[in-house]
């Protein structure tokens, strides 16, 4: 089996054992168990806590200690372990640590599946620049498999979609064991200072106005990156409800149709190139921005009718543009303004604004407020006030990052290759599936 090919299982598997249940978990908390929206977004919540610190606490241990691919393995393990025990679980309180102990485990093997494929292909004498993203595709197309092997058994709104993921887990870090070995780097002085360990020196860049706004902002938008994932598959099977609609297709199969929006992540990603050097970094981020908009604003006005149906799949799409254009101009920004010396801890201050506190705020922030403003006395759910509400903020971002945030478009500042040139050592790949 050659080099290309195991890491490409590897990538596959990655993302197979979340898409299993990340798009679902809403729809078995909230429709199948009956939970509020406050108890949930808590528990949704966990994915960003452990953004927050296991990345970090996981790369030191890499650098210094263990190998790379048997720490992945044992992660992987534990992870499948405690998914395993989800369905023995039956209230919401114990599932937030069982979930936050999965988070704990899962989160961190994100970046290193990127740090195992990074040093395995560059031993080989690989490109990274070039061999490396038809690899990382296959961790979205694995996630899409994932979405589709859980609607298609009808686990959606079973604890089946956790033992699912649970089995991929175990398998990975098995098969992460038959890995060539990538033993500790050491690239972290035995004299640094563990702010320097954990990159928090970039902190320091809250000095600068522009860049602090620019985290700001990340945040904001960051709150609004999972909300879809969060609440999207609850909110069409919970058209069940309708007698006209029990036995459409949108309810059958809401996680297929959702999958359409990774679909476009991957198609989006191929136009970034052009839209980065005619419109610049700023009106990337603002037509993300709006993207948001109408990602959230056409779920509101959608239902399994033929023309809502057609609303769906169109918020779908533009959700390639959403969350890609984000992700990647966010990252350009960052490496084409900050000091080199810093610049992977900045790149991890952003994941960490986005991905960690934006996202925990978004999704305990969701929580509280549907449950306290769109929950009618009689347990029904007011979708169509969600998805205005989150069309609303989306659009409010937008507007005062088009008057707050100044940015110059300088096309030669913009690499030909957003995926590569602009961090030769870590190709820019978004991380959503």
């Amino acid at each position: 089996m050659n080099i290309k090919f195991r890491l490409t299982i590897m990538s596959f598997l990655q993302f197979f054992v979340w898409g299993a249940w990340l798009i679902t978990i809403g729809t078995y908390c909230l429709n199948a168990k009956g939970w509020s929206f406050p108890q949930f977004g808590a528990i949704f919540s966990t994915l960003a806590l452990a953004s927050l610190f296991m990345p970090a606490l996981t790369g030191i241990i890499a650098d210094k200690w263990v190998n790379a691919e048997k720490l992945y393995g044992v992660l992987h393990i534990l992870y499948g372990a405690i998914l395993l025990y989800v369905p023995k679980i039956d209230n919401p309180d114990t599932l937030y640590y069982v979930i936050f102990g999965a988070m704990i485990c899962y989160m961190p093997t994100i970046s290193l599946s990127n740090s195992i494929a990074y040093t395995i292909l560059k031993r080989n004498n690989y490109d990274v620049v070039k061999v490396f993203p038809p690899i990382r595709v296959w961790g979205t197309i694995g996630f899409i498999v994932a979405m589709w092997v859980t609607n298609l058994t009808g686990s959606k709104a079973t604890a089946n979609q956790f033992i699912i993921g649970a089995v991929g887990a175990l398998l990975l870090g098995i098969f992460s064991f038959t890995l060539p070995k990538c033993p500790p780097a050491k690239s972290i002085s035995k004299d640094a200072g563990i702010a320097e360990q954990l990159g928090l020196k970039a902190f320091k860049l809250f000095a600068d106005y522009k860049t602090a706004l620019f985290f700001i902002f990340s945040m904001m938008l960051g709150a609004a990156l999972q909300l879809t994932n969060m609440y999207g598959d609850s909110f069409l099977s919970g058209f069940s409800e309708q007698p006209q609609y029990a036995d459409s297709f949108v309810v059958k199969y809401s996680t297929i149709i959702l999958s359409v929006s990774q679909m476009s992540e991957t198609l989006f990603i191929l136009t970034i190139p052009f839209f980065l050097k005619k419109f610049g970094i700023k009106m990337v981020m603002v037509f993300a921005m709006l993207a948001w908009v109408l990602r959230f604003g056409l779920f509101a006005y959608s239902d399994p009718s033929a023309t809502g149906t057609a609303l769906i799949i169109l918020s779908c799409i533009v959700y390639g543009m959403a969350f890609d254009f984000f992700n990647i101009s966010g990252s350009l920004f960052i490496e084409t303004t900050t000091d080199s010396r810093i610049r992977s801890s900045a790149q991890g201050l952003f994941m960490m604004m986005t991905n960690g506190v934006g996202a925990w705020l978004g999704s305990v922030v969701s929580g509280y407020v549907i449950g306290k403003y769109f929950v009618m006395a009689n347990g029904s759910r007011d979708w169509h006030g969600i998805w205005l509400a989150f069309a609303g903020y989306a659009l409010v971002v937008a507007i005062l990052f088009v008057l707050l945030f100044k940015h110059k478009h300088d096309p030669n500042a913009i690499p030909s290759d957003p995926h590569g040139d602009a961090a030769p050592e870590t190709p820019v790949i978004p991380v959503s599936s």
